[in-house]
């Protein structure tokens, strides 16, 4: 199976290393397109006032692995990929291990979502993995969960148009809990900068605050899942769907009911 994978923490990361290893253990062609250098939270990004380059990195990887480091953001890194470097379609796109976890709506701003969303709006079967710990560096049962994870859901016919998201609590395997579908939660976050002042008495600021946590597992439809966040917390591995329509999808009742020069919007 041929395999494309990349990331947002760069080229250096361990994550993707590790990943890249487990992949090309299990027999598949493995090729990275990713960062330079971090790019963490690039959200989906693109490059378009400055050319983007790429050099070979084949010798930061293990034997087998086709590596290439991008000037770009992960989006501009999977974009390149697919239409100039990789020459045949990959089978399965995976893009992490994040270092650092991709729960709930911070999916909107994680390079590693965005990178794997490349991959589903080409109509390849794409996950983002993400380790759920920003000081967790053991990646290896990370790693072969996700590929366990991908080659299951390819031989499960892995439906059009959906993008999976997987965090890992920070312990080895045999530590985890089982394995779940799960819903995106809502992250909010108190105190969102710092504000400082340089020696110049000038007014600068740090983003920053608390994550508030939807732990909150109750509701109609998949709110009967657990939140992701709920999950990691309960030391579980968190596998939340998504796909890239984002369109409403209550119903028409829901709605404002807009009049716009006396003529009523339906």
């Amino acid at each position: 199976m041929r395999v494309l994978i990349s990331n947002d923490d760069g080229v250096f990361a361990e994550g993707i290393r590790t990943l890249a290893a487990a992949a090309v253990a299990r027999g598949h062609e493995v090729t990275v397109v990713c960062p330079d250098q971090e790019r963490s939270a690039t959200g989906h990004g693109l490059t378009l006032q400055t050319p983007i380059r790429a050099e070979r990195a084949d010798e930061l990887f293990v034997p087998g692995v086709t590596a290439w480091a991008c000037s770009g953001t992960p989006a501009d890194c999977m974009k390149l990929a697919l239409f100039e470097l990789v020459k045949q379609k990959p089978d399965l796109v995976l893009s992490g291990i994040n270092h650092g976890p991709n729960l709930g709506t911070d999916v909107f701003c994680s390079g590693t979502v965005a990178a794997a969303m490349e991959g589903t709006l080409e109509g390849i079967p794409s996950m983002a993995i993400s380790s759920a710990c920003f000081q967790w560096r053991q990646f290896q049962a990370g790693a072969e969960l996700a590929v366990d994870v991908a080659e299951q859901a390819l031989a499960d016919q892995w439906p059009d148009n959906l993008l999976l998201n997987l965090n890992i609590p920070p312990c080895d395997r045999d530590a985890m809990g089982p394995l779940r579908w799960t819903r995106l939660s809502i992250r909010r976050y108190d105190e969102q900068f710092s504000s400082r002042v340089d020696p110049r008495g000038r007014a600068y600021y740090w983003l920053a605050g608390e994550v508030v946590n939807d732990l909150e597992s109750a509701g109609e439809g998949p709110r009967d899942w657990p939140s992701d966040v709920a999950q990691i917390h309960n030391n579980c591995p968190s596998l939340t769907p998504i796909q890239p329509d984002l369109f409403w999808r209550g119903s028409l009742s829901g709605l404002p009911q807009l009049k716009l020069k006396d003529q009523l919007v339906r």
